[in-house]
């Protein structure tokens, strides 16, 4: 008998313990505080179906922060990406509700400070000589003056949210070369746009990992999903909504971002 109760105090204690440790693990959970920042790649612009409150913000709940949330079920979300940020943006809008509590930020930003926009028009139409010279004026950007932008707003990131995991999420390559598009820009644009996304991207994963955050590439599942492969993810030219051209479509943000996050935050 005295063996017997030993045996189911134990067993007892072993499952108090099994208890707590679940309680802390949900009060763990419970307490978990995710801040979505940066642009239109964040905001979910070409996804559809924005909240009409956001403005022109364009967020919605098909982008990547807000369907990780909702799998998540965070006990505080705070969306504040905004389509066309700049870095400036950010830290003048967008890190208010970051704190001491907050525990995961994402972020994408640097495209729109490296004149994305302009770049794609310009490609679109002018010559392709007039769209390589202005892709290269992008990548000087992008090495002279862009890393002291984003460290201001990595820094501020950090000043706010000592403990939160920072995930920084990269740009896609935009076109599969060689693939099935018979018309609009030549080869040779579509080879130095995807380099421009390259250069853009380590450059940004330089400075995320100078300040010891992950960067989180998102070409590998955006691969065999880029413009002309028959199977976009993107959006090409779209003449009913010009904003939303070269965006990642809701399957772009389901297929390509959100996995990149899942795995990294």
């Amino acid at each position: 008998m005295p063996r017997l109760a030993a045996w189911t105090s134990s067993l007892l204690l072993a499952a108090g313990a099994a208890l707590f440790g679940s309680g802390q693990a949900a009060a763990a959970s419970a307490d978990f505080g995710y801040v979505a920042l940066g642009d239109s790649y964040s905001s979910g612009l070409g996804a559809g179906n924005y909240d009409s409150s956001s403005g022109s913000c364009k967020r919605t709940p098909r982008a990547y922060p807000a369907l990780w949330a909702a799998a998540n079920s965070p006990q505080s979300f705070a969306f504040t990406a905004c389509s066309g940020a700049r870095t400036g943006d950010v830290v003048a809008n967008q890190l208010g509700p970051l704190n001491s509590g907050t525990d995961l930020v994402s972020i994408t930003i640097g495209g729109n400070d490296a004149g994305f926009s302009d770049v794609m028009t310009t490609c679109v139409l002018q010559s392709e000589s007039t769209c390589v010279n202005r892709v290269n004026q992008a990548k000087g950007y992008v090495d002279s003056t862009l890393p002291a932008q984003l460290d201001r707003v990595y820094n501020s990131i950090r000043g706010k949210a000592p403990a939160a995991r920072v995930v920084v999420l990269g740009y896609p390559r935009f076109y599969k070369l060689n693939g099935t598009c018979i018309a609009g820009l030549t080869e040779g644009e579509r080879a130095a746009i995807n380099g421009a996304a390259d250069h853009l991207n380590a450059a940004i994963a330089k400075r995320a990992a100078d300040h010891g955050f992950t960067f989180a590439s998102v070409v590998g599942t955006f691969t065999g999903h880029e413009i002309c492969s028959g199977s976009a993810w993107l959006h090409s030219v779209n003449w009913a909504n010009i904003s939303e051209s070269y965006h990642p479509t809701a399957a772009g943000q389901s297929g390509g971002y959100l996995p990149v996050l899942r795995n990294n935050a």
